[in-house]
This record gives structure tokens, sequence and C-alpha cells, in this order.
């Protein structure tokens, strides 16, 4: 057997890479992270709406739905056990209109399927006292669905790798996966150009957007494996409106759109916004630039169930982009979460797909990428 230089290398430093260091590394070492950008979570993990979801949308017994149920309930205690930021806020899905009604009677039953036990719809004085500027006469009502400060979260995670004998290298590009008896040979590109490699038992490919590029640098090809980039653009609410709400407010949901439409999405200092809007990227470019004159369209989208908003209440703040399985009229796609023995790469992990609800579903995600790679029951 070759000695490598590492047990496990991940490659990519979001939320999930990160959480699966601090899972691993608590039983396994060496754990190398290998990123392209100088610090952790610079795309996908540090551009979205920071919710804790509930779990109450996703086919019972998809990895969405198991992992995000699961990982609800470990990323509260943490925390609780790590001081970061958080608030259980509750989220409301509201009918406008009558039409409307059985669309938030069945996402309350896929969430009663899936295991959420706190779903329950309300009517008008109910949804009136909890948010009295929403115009609705019904809403589901989903009370512990939460937001929480990522970037703390990240960080806690990142600290308690490293206090386990973790080793980051930022600024590293992968360019090269050569396969092994017993491994792989990484080729990184540091800062400055300069090439090197290493090698390792293992491989975690969870670098996001570049996911399906890192499969085929160690010549994994499967055109499910293709992902498509779609945009989601903020607004921040100003003059004063931001006060005039406080929960997680989203409309009921058109039938087959892509995405949850655009939300209130109110985070741990006190500011609200809204979004995502959901902008297909043809190009598979990354670009994440918020268009001004889109606050005339988000006005529209939420002016039915948000009265008190008009556009001039808006002003632009982040965009992120959200690697999906599928393009515009494609079916729901879960996650991507596979160990390639079956390929001819063993102890080769890769994650694809990875779009909401990951932030929720990170730790367990780190447990279930533990438990595949070290054979215990899934």
């Amino acid at each position: 057997m070759i000695h490598m230089d590492a047990e496990v290398t991940i490659i990519g430093a979001g939320v999930i890479g990160l959480a699966v260091a601090a899972r691993l590394s608590r039983d396994i070492s060496p754990v190398i992270v290998v990123e392209k950008h100088k610090k952790f979570g610079q795309e996908t993990s540090s551009r979205n709406s920071e919710v804790i979801h509930s779990g109450i949308y996703y086919p019972k017994m998809s990895l969405k739905a198991r992992l995000c149920l699961e990982g609800k309930k470990w990323l509260y205690q943490y925390c609780e056990q790590h001081d970061i930021p958080y608030r259980k806020c509750g989220k409301l899905i509201v009918a406008c209109d009558e039409s409307q009604v059985p669309q938030i009677q069945k996402i309350v039953q896929q969430a009663t399927i899936n295991g959420v036990t706190d779903a329950r719809l309300i009517h008008h004085d109910e949804l009136h006292e909890l948010e009295p500027h929403v115009s609705g006469d019904f809403a589901a009502w989903f009370p512990t669905t939460g937001i929480i400060d990522s970037h703390a979260f990240m960080q806690s995670l990142e600290r308690e790798s490293i206090s386990q004998g973790v080793e980051f290298a930022y600024a590293h590009e992968v360019t090269g996966i050569r396969p092994l008896r017993g491994g792989y040979e990484i080729t990184v590109v540091q800062a400055d150009d300069t090439p090197f490699s290493f090698t390792t038992a293992k491989v975690i490919n969870a670098s996001g957007l570049n996911a399906g590029k890192t499969a085929a640098l160690a010549g994994i090809s499967d055109k499910t494996y293709r992902q498509y980039f779609w945009k989601g653009e903020y607004f921040t609410l100003i003059h004063g409106k931001h006060k005039m709400i406080s929960r997680l407010v989203y409309q009921a949901p058109e039938p087959d759109t892509t995405g949850l439409g655009i939300h209130t999405t109110p985070d741990t200092y006190g500011r609200m916004r809204l979004g995502p809007n959901a902008i297909y990227l043809e190009s598979s470019i990354p670009e994440f630039s918020v268009d001004p004159s889109h606050a005339a369209s988000f006005h529209e989208s939420v002016r039915r169930f948000l009265p008190f908003i008009e556009p001039e209440d808006l002003t632009p703040d982040q965009a992120g982009v959200r690697p999906k399985l599928q393009k515009p009229g494609d079916p729901w796609k879960d996650f991507i979460i596979r160990e390639e023995r079956e390929r001819g790469n063993p102890g080769f992990v890769n994650l694809l797909g990875i779009e909401s609800p990951g932030l929720t579903a990170s730790l367990s995600m780190a447990n279930y990428i533990y438990r595949l790679l070290y054979k215990t029951n899934l």
C-alpha cells in the first residue's frame, strides 16, 4: 500500500466542506481542506437566505427531506452549544385568495408526511396576530423555521476543524486528480501559479459551483452530474418598512416554478430582505450583480400579500448563484451524494446540486458522508 499524505482531502470550504471537515476530524486524520478562494464560504454559502428550513417541500425519504429534517434539529443544537446567532422566527406561507388554499394544504400534508410535527393551517385572525401587515385569509404556519448567522456558523466549523488537526490550504485551486493504487494524487496551483501535488486516500468533492468540473478532473463523466446555474437577487427593505414584519413570509408557490418565490428574509441583525428571484444563467458562468430595475418585478411579486411595500422601498442587496441539477422545464431533482466505487473510484465522494436546503442539512450531510465512507449504516 502506498503511503498517503492525507487520509481525506476535502475540495471546497463552503458550509458543506467545513461541516464535513469538522465531523471527520473527530475520528479521522490527517484531513486537508483545499479551497481556491482566500477564505471560506465565498460563493453559495455566503450568498443565500440563511434560512433554517423545516423540510416541508421535498418528497418523503429523499435526501433533501431526510437530511433537512435531521439537520434542522442538529443545527439549532449546534447554535446553542457554540453561541451562534440564530432566531427561531417561524415561517408563514400565505394564501392570498381561496384558489391558493389547496396549495398550502398540500404543503402542510407533505410536511407531515416528512415528519414535521408542528405544521398547521391558520386562519385570518391568527395570521394577523402574528403579522398584522400581511394580507391573506389563510396561511401555513411553521413555528420552528428560523434564520442563522451563516458566517458565524462557518467560522465556528473552521475553528473546530483546526482544533482537531485539519489543515486548510486556502488560495489553492485543484487542477488535477489522478487515481492511484489505494488513493489519489491531487495537483493544486497556488496563488503565485506554483503547482505541487500530494496524495490522499479519499477525496470529497464539495466544490459547489465547480463540483461538475472537479468530478471531471477525476475522469468521472455523467450527464446527470451537469449543474445548471440559477442566479437569485435580493433587495433590502428601507424607509422603515423592515420594522413592519418580523418573520419569513412566502406566498403560496405557483405550480412548476423554480424556487419558492420571492419572500421576506430577516437576518439576525434586524435587516429585512426580499428575494430571491430565479434567473437561469445560460452561460453557466457565475454572475453576482443585482439589476436595480428588478425592484419593480419584486414589488409586483409581493404586493398581494405585502401591500405596504412600494417599489421605492427596495434597494439592491446581493445576489447568489444556486447549482441546480435541472434547467428550465426539468423535473425536481434530489441532491447527489455518491461514493464512486462502482465507477472505479473508491473513496471518492461527489456532491452535486447542493442548493437549498444545503445550509440546514450541512451537519447531517457531514455525518451521512462519514458513514458512507466508513461503512456504517445509512
